[in-house]
């Protein structure tokens, strides 16, 4: 862009110096008696290099509109990626941390036929448990469950086919691994026993 510019700069100056050369040749003729350029001819050549200057103007100023545009684009484009890098960031980390979410609620059901026995240790995983889920709100992570709806490839992964005479071909009927999203984006696919 910057030798784009150095050219028209170029330009310009080789047209002005010619407007000079012009005006002074004009001078030189009238002052040694040579009228041989007519106001008419000098005219014509001023409203000439008017013309051509504003042409120049004209292309000068459309390329910086251009170059503005382009450069608020970059501008813009370079926001979105780091407002969904700085998002997206503790992707990895989160992913970790579904295993622990995972065996948070396996403890939970072992524990529910002896509840009486396990009744301290059930409150503690479960309070264990609650705040897990509150700090993967706090960072986007949600849990879903599809079950008793049409299986989707993009957010549930099959593991089995079961015959049920009760429900519809490619309904989930029960939920193997949750699945989690992170600002709406899978983090992590379910795995389901869907309905042949």
């Amino acid at each position: 862009m910057s030798a784009e510019n150095e050219n028209v700069k170029n330009k310009q100056f080789e047209d002005e110096t010619e407007k000079e050369n012009v005006a002074e040749d004009v001078a030189q003729n009238v002052e040694s008696g040579e009228t041989e350029a007519s106001d008419g001819e000098a005219k014509a050549a001023q409203d000439e290099g008017r013309d051509k200057l504003e042409k120049d103007f004209a292309k000068l100023k459309d390329d910086y509109v251009r170059l503005y545009a382009e450069m608020d684009n970059m501008k813009k484009r370079a926001q979105q990626e780091s407002e969904k890098t700085i998002k997206f960031a503790v992707s990895s980390f989160a992913k970790e941390l579904l295993a622990v979410a995972d065996n948070l609620e396996r403890a939970i059901a072992a524990m529910g036929d002896n509840k009486e026995s396990c009744a301290e240790l059930l409150k503690g995983v479960e309070l264990t448990q609650n705040e897990l889920t509150k700090v993967f709100e706090k960072f986007g992570i949600k849990r879903f469950n599809h079950v008793g709806e049409k299986f989707d490839p993009n957010f549930e992964r099959v593991v089995q086919e079961i015959e049920d005479k009760k429900a519809k071909s490619g309904v989930i009927l029960a939920e193997l691994q949750a699945g989690y999203t992170i600002h709406d984006r899978i983090l992590r696919e379910a795995m389901v026993v869907v309905a042949k």
